[in-house]
C-alpha cells in the first residue's frame, strides 16, 4: 500500500491498477547501472522465488533502472517511480537518485518481500502510481559510538540494510574512545593490541564517588580490521552510504594513550579507561603528536573516500594543559592567550591538513572555542547555539542537538524503560524536530546539511539493545530529513508505521514496540 512508505515522498500520484511480478518478469539495465540491478535482485529474489534475470533489454513485465539527464533539475538524490501494469520504471538523473527509488518500490511491495526465503502464495503485486520524490537535506545521519561497546562487523552491515531502507546515508562512525581504540593502524599496532581492550565496564549509573561505582568484572574489547573497514565502506557505498570516520582528538583519547603514554602530556601510563563519563588523557601538543595523528589519519585517508573526516574535539579536559610547563610553552611561543586558543591552534593545524588532502574536517560545537577553524563544518550537540553560530559565520553545520537527536536517552517516562542516559526523546519528540533554527536567514540555512541520530553506547552492550534504542525513533528522523516540511504529519506517521512495523519484523529488527521484552542491561 502507498500509505506506509517511510519516509514520505514528496510527491505521489495514485493510478488505477497493479503491477504484479511474475516467472517472466525482467530488470532491464543499462551496462552503468548493472551493479543496482543485480542488488534488486538480490532484494526481490528471496521471498518471492522468481528468477527475476537482469537483461539490457526487456519488452514487457520488466522494471527499468535508468539514468535520464532530463531530471537533472531532481538533485543528486532524486528520482521519478512509475508504476505501469506492465512495468516498472525508475529514473534518476544520478544513481543514487535510483537506488533510493528502488526503496521506495521495495516499500512498495508486500512486507512479506523483506523475508529472506519464499514466501508460498503470495501475490507481489504493487499498486500503480507515479512518485517524484528529491531528499530534503544532503546529510541524513546515523552515528554510532563503538568506543564504548564494541558491536560486530555483520551487524554494522545490517545497520547499513536498515539506514537505506530509510534513505539515511551517511554513517557516522565513533571508531575511538577513553574505553577503546577501534580500527587497525598498520603504523601504530599498539593502538589495536592495548589500546583496544579494557579490562572491566562500568555497570549503571554513576553517584559521581568513584568508590561507588560498581563493574561487570570481565574485560571487554574488539577492533575492526582494515579489511573489516574496507568491506563496511565498499558496502555502505553501494548502498548510497558515506561513512564518516571519527577518530578522537585532543580528549577522549585515553585508549590511544594508554598505548603511546608519550603522547600525553604526563608521560605517565595510563590505563584504558573502565568507567563512563570525561577523563584526563589528552593528547599533548608537541610536535610528535601531530607527527602521530598525521600518520594515523594517512591510514584512514586511505580506507575512507568521505570528504569528511570528524576529529572529535568535544568534552577536552584542559586542566592538562594548564599544567603542562610544555604545553604553557607552546602557547606562550604562539602567542596565545588561553587553552581554549590552544585548542583552537590544535584543530586549526588538523584542518590546514586535511584540507591539503581535499578533505573537509567535521567536529562537535566545542571547536568553536577560542575561535572556529576555515574549514571547519561544526556538529551541534550542545543545543543548536553553536550550529547557529557556525551558520552565521558562513560555516557548514550538521545539526544534532541532545534534545531530540540523542537516541540513548530514555524513550518515554515508563519505569519499565531500560537504563539509558538522562532525558526523554520520544518518538513524536523526534518527528517533530526541525533541523533549521528559526533565527537563521535563508542564506544561513543554506549552511545547514542536515541532521543525524546519536546512538552513544555506554548503556548498551549489545546490538540488540541497539536496535531497540535506534528504532522507530531513526524511522521518524528518516521523515524529517527526506520529505518536505509541509509534508509532515505525526498522525499520518503514526499510521504509515502501521504498515512499515511489518517490514522492520520481517528483517528481525528488535525495535520498541515490536513483541518481544525489552533489553534489561545489569545495573
Amino acid at each position: 500500500m502507498t500509505a506506509g512508505l517511510i519516509p514520505a515522498p514528496a510527491k505521489l500520484t495514485a493510478r488505477d491498477g497493479t503491477f504484479t511480478l511474475t516467472p517472466s518478469t525482467h530488470i532491464q539495465t543499462s551496462a552503468g547501472l548493472h551493479a543496482l540491478g543485480e542488488l534488486a535482485r538480490q532484494y526481490l529474489r528471496p521471498a518471492t522465488g522468481l528468477p527475476l534475470k537482469v537483461v539490457e533489454s526487456a519488452t514487457h513485465s520488466r522494471i527499468v533502472l535508468s539514468l535520464d539527464p532530463r531530471l537533472g533539475h531532481f538533485g543528486d538524490e532524486g528520482y521519478r517511480l512509475t508504476v505501469a501494469k506492465d512495468e516498472v520504471l525508475i529514473r534518476a538523473p544520478h544513481p543514487p537518485g535510483v537506488f533510493w527509488g528502488l526503496q521506495t518500490l521495495r516499500q512498495l511491495l508486500p512486507s512479506a518481500g523483506f523475508r529472506r526465503a519464499f514466501v508460498p502464495d503470495a501475490a507481489w503485486a504493487v499498486p500503480c502510481v507515479e512518485i517524484d520524490d528529491r531528499p530534503r537535506f544532503a546529510w541524513r545521519g546515523s552515528h554510532l559510538d563503538v568506543g564504548r561497546h564494541f558491536m560486530p562487523k555483520d551487524w554494522i552491515l545490517k545497520h547499513l540494510d536498515l539506514m537505506a531502507l530509510h534513505k539515511l546515508n551517511v554513517f557516522h562512525w565513533h571508531l575511538t574512545e577513553d574505553q577503546g581504540w577501534r580500527i587497525e593502524i598498520r603504523r601504530y599496532p599498539k593502538l589495536t593490541a592495548v589500546g583496544a581492550w579494557r579490562a572491566d565496564s562500568q555497570l549503571g549509573l554513576s553517584d559521581g564517588d568513584g568508590a561507588n561505582r560498581r563493574f561487570e568484572g570481565k574485560p571487554h574489547g574488539g577492533y575492526y580490521t582494515q579489511a573489516d573497514v574496507r568491506e563496511v565502506v565498499r558496502y555502505a557505498a553501494d548502498r548510497s552510504i558515506t561513512v564518516v570516520p571519527e577518530i578522537e582528538m585532543p580528549g577522549h583519547a585515553r585508549a590511544a594513550l594508554a598505548a603511546y603514554p608519550e603522547l600525553g602530556n604526563t608521560g605517565q601510563p595510563l590505563e584504558v579507561a573502565t568507567w563512563w563519563g570525561v577523563h584526563d588523557g589528552v593528547f599533548g601538543v608537541h610536535d610528535e603528536v601531530f607527527e602521530f595523528l598525521q600518520n594515523v589519519l594517512d591510514e584512514v585517508l586511505e580506507l575512507f573516500p568521505s570528504r569528511f573526516i570528524h576529529i572529535g574535539g568535544d568534552e577536552v579536559p584542559k586542566q592538562e594543559w594548564r599544567d603542562s610547563e610544555r604545553a604553557r610553552a607552546r602557547g606562550t611561543e604562539l602567542g596565545l592567550r588561553d587553552e581554549d586558543e590552544l585548542q583552537s591552534w590544535f584543530v586549526g593545524r588538523m584542518d590546514s591538513w586535511l584540507s591539503e588532502r581535499g578533505r573537509r574536517l567535521v567536529g562537535w560545537d566545542e571547536i568553536l572555542e577560542g575561535g572556529l577553524a576555515p574549514g571547519a563544518t561544526v556538529m551541534s550537540w550542545r543545543g543548536e547555539a553553536g550550529g547557529i553560530a557556525a551558520a552565521k559565520a558562513g560555516h557548514d553545520v550538521v545539526m544534532a542537538p541532545e534534545e531530540p537527536t540523542y537516541l540513548d536517552h530514555y524513550q518515554s517516562a515508563d519505569p519499565a524503560e531500560p537504563l539509558a542516559h538522562r532525558g526523554v526523546n520520544t518518538l513524536a519528540d523526534v518527528y517533530a524536530y526541525e533541523p533549521v533554527p528559526n533565527e537563521l536567514s535563508a542564506d544561513e540555512a543554506a549552511h545547514v546539511l542536515g541532521a543525524q541520530g546519536q546512538l552513544w553506547t555506554e548503556f548498551m552492550p549489545d546490538q540488540r539493545h541497539v536496535e531497540y534504542m535506534a528504532w522507530p525513533r531513526l524511522c521518524a528522523l528518516s521523515e524529517v530529513l527526506w520529505s518536505p516540511r509541509e509534508a509532515r504529519d505525526w498522525a499520518d506517521f503514526e499510521r504509515r508505521f502501521a504498515t512499515h512495523r511489518e517490514r522492520l519484523d520481517a528483517l528481525d529488527v528488535n525495535y520498541r514496540g515490536r513483541a518481544t521484552t525489552a533489553p534489561r542491561p545489569a545495573g
